[in-house]
Order: C-alpha cells, then structure tokens, then sequence
C-alpha cells in the first residue's frame, strides 16, 4: 500500500526510512508542544486547550501534508506567527484573542484561495528579496528579546527601557546553562537538542524545588477555552483587524514558500523541471491549518525547516510527515508537562529560533544602500516598536521612499507599493 501510495522504491526510500526520518523530525520540532501554550498564554488563552490546539492542528496539517501533497515536511504553528499573534495583534485588538483567532482563520481562507491563481507566485515573488530576508530576521530579533525576558535576562526600566535582569538568581542560571545546552548539542548535530534542553532545564528546575514534579500523562485536557472561540465582531478599529490579517498573511505565505524551497532542494525532491511537485497542494495543507488551528484555538501554521533532520535522515515522501502527525496525536495525553515547564525554559529555545531566523541578513546586498537601508530599518523597527506590523510597515515604506527618492524608482513593482499604500492608510486610519 505505501509502495503504491507513495512509490517509495523510485524515491530511494523505504518503510523503515521513513519512519526514523518522521521520529528524527519529531524531536526536533517536538519543542513547540511546550513552547506554543506560553507565548500564547501572554495573550490571555488557556495553556492547555492551547497544547491541545497545538498537537491537533499540527497533526491535521502534517497529515494533510503527508497524504495530499506527498512531502517529507511537517507543519506546526510558528514560533514567529505565535509571537506576531500574542504580543503584536491581541493588544492591537484591545486583548481581543477571539478576534485574534478570526484574522488568523480569515489568513488562512485567503490564502487557500490565492493557492489556487497564479496570484501566488506573482505575489511571493514581487516582493523584494532583501525585504523578505530583514522581515525574518526582524521577527527573529523580536523572538530573542521575548527569550530574554522570560530568561529574566533582560527586565523592563522607565529610563533605559530595558536593564539586566538578576543574572545571579537561580532561574537565570538554569535559563543561561539551557541556552549553552542547546547550542552545544545543535553543533554537535544531536537530534532533539532543543527539547532536551527544554525537558533538561525543567528537570533541574525540579531537583532545585523551582518547580512542582508534574504527572506524567493524563486525560486529553478539554479544548472547550478555545474552540470555534474565533469571532470578528470587536470594538477595535478597523483598520487593526485588515492590517493584522494581511500581515498573517504575508508571513503564512513568505513563511510556508520559504521553508518547502530550501527542504525541496535539501532532499532533491525537484523535479526535472526544477519544481518542486504537488507545491500548491503543500501550501494548500499549510493555509488548511491556518484555518484548523484558528477553529481549534492557536496561531497560523506553516512548515517547520527542523523538517531538514528528517529528510537528511533519509525521509523523501509523505510517509515520513505521516508519522509525525501520529506521534503529535500520541502526545496529546502529556498536558501535564506543559505546567511544570516554567518560562526561563522556554526562553533559550526561542532564542535558539531566533538564531536560525537572523542568519539571512549575511545575504542583503549590503552594498546598494538603497536595498540595505530599508532592510535594516525593518530588522530593527520589528524588535525596537515592539510590533511585527510596525516593523513590516516601516520596512515597505521606507524601501518605496528610498527608492523613489534616489531615482531608483524602476526597481518597484505593483505588489510593494500597494502593500506599502495598504500600511500607510493603515496608519493615517489608526
């Protein structure tokens, strides 16, 4: 059945292969079972209904990945789109998460519909590559500065905005021995490195009375906080809510295009042609759990690059993400873990995200200030207005201005000047 199904021999592949290939991914994006009900919980939502949002919408998505588009690669909510959701759209939307859950559902019913015209290469192509590569890194920063903050790292100051934390306590120094942990096992190439050091930080944490030893397992906690809790009805100005949806969009899109790209050559899954098969299927199962995820109770989905182990274990069909919505599906009776996990270890991973997000600033053209310029505006703008939305905004306008100004203006395109007219009247409307 999977030799017919998934025609394993003319992939090189077998049975066995694939299902190392789907546990290897497993354990590596296994952290966000952990990590999504945190960053979620800033915004106000049930940690647990949230956990299980998480392992559900992930494994219908991966599913959805494995049996419709035929790829090795899994899908989870991301690290950046739970981010933008919780610390960026909410408190744009008054602390509105239900609402919250709307623009990320409506996200992803547009997105299935672009997957559908040619409007999505055009779109994701329009944009320019510098952008798109400060826009990864932007957020990249902001996750670092929210895994120093939970690290207690960094703490907030009315003069200087920000101050070190007290890098003596006991939780500081579990949260920097965790951060020293998970990046020496990634360069030592140890699969899992950052649950490790999440379960390892979590671990000590209880040997040292930081934290209460949790059960194991447990019944499957209810989703009732959270499901079909999406609305669009809200008291905040519209103009919130059609920014909060285009930027989902944006990033579902550069996020999801980016990531299948990169695991497309990693794994030569392209074919003769150089394209990469059953690509609008693949995007079409990521904006499928968009809209699952929303009705379940978290943020957008997208594929996960930790999808890389997998396939350089020797993963090369759908077979491999099958196992991992599978394994997702089994884990769903370990909420209790999700309680004993505390926020300094959970801090270093998304600073271990953050890591893997900012190392395509090596490639602007650093050269042409007219593309660096508005491409570190962006990268710091992100971080430093405390808004993903801000940040993207600043980074399309001043590119347009930049451009203009300097008599560059045939390197714009329609797609970046009306994205860039859409944050202006944003702005003036907010």
């Amino acid at each position: 059945m999977f030799e017919e199904w998934f025609d394993l021999t003319a992939r090189g592949t077998t049975v066995q292969r694939e299902i190392v290939a789907g546990v290897t991914t497993f354990c590596m994006m296994g952290y966000i079972m952990f990590v999504n009900p945190q960053v979620l919980a800033a915004a106000g939502m049930d940690t647990n209904a949230v956990f299980v949002a998480t392992c559900l919408s992930t494994a219908i998505a991966t599913l959805l990945m494995g049996l419709y588009a035929k790829l090795p690669v899994a899908l989870a909510p991301g690290v950046s789109l739970s981010t933008y959701f919780a610390y960026t759209v909410v408190p744009a939307l008054n602390g509105d998460w239900r609402t919250a859950l709307g623009c990320a559902f409506v996200s992803g019913v547009l997105f299935v519909l672009i997957t559908l015209t040619p409007l999505r290469e055009w779109l994701v192509n329009a944009i320019p590559r510098s952008l798109k590569l400060a826009i990864a890194a932007g957020i990249g920063f902001f996750l670092a500065l929210i895994g120093l903050y939970s690290a207690g790292i960094v703490v907030p100051n009315a003069q200087t905005l920000v101050q070190p934390g007290l890098l003596t306590s006991p939780t500081v120094l579990v949260a920097a021995g965790t951060f020293v942990v998970i990046f020496a096992l990634a360069v030592n190439r140890v699969t899992g490195a950052v649950l490790i050091g999440i379960v390892g930080a979590t671990a000590v944490s209880i040997a040292l009375g930081l934290q209460y030893p949790p059960v194991i397992a447990s019944a499957v906690p209810s989703l009732t906080p959270t499901f079909l809790a999406m609305q669009l009805e809200t008291a905040s100005p519209g103009g919130a809510v059609l920014s909060s949806i285009l930027v989902f969009l944006l990033i579902e899109m550069l996020d999801t295009s980016g990531t299948l790209t990169a695991l497309a050559y990693q794994g030569n899954l392209l074919n003769e042609k150089g394209r990469l098969p059953y690509a609008g299927r693949a995007l079409t199962a990521s904006a499928l759990g968009t809209m699952a995820g929303a009705a379940l109770g978290t943020s957008p989905v997208t594929a996960y690059i930790e999808s890389s182990t997998g396939i350089q274990a020797g993963g090369r069909t759908g077979l491999t993400a099958i196992v991992v919505g599978l394994l997702f599906l089994a884990s769903l009776s370990m909420s209790p873990l999700i309680q004993a996990v505390p926020p300094y270890a959970t801090g270093p991973a998304l600073i271990f995200v953050a890591a893997l997000m900012v190392k395509g600033l090596k490639d602007i053209d650093w050269d042409d200030m007219s593309e660096a310029a508005p491409a570190l505006l962006t990268a710091l703008a992100i971080p430093f207005t405390y808004s993903i939305t801000t940040g993207i905004g600043i980074g399309f306008l001043s590119y347009v201005a930049i451009k203009i100004v300097s008599w560059r203006w045939r390197d714009l395109n329609f797609a970046v000047i009306v994205i860039a007219a859409a944050f202006a009247a944003k702005t003036v409307w907010a």
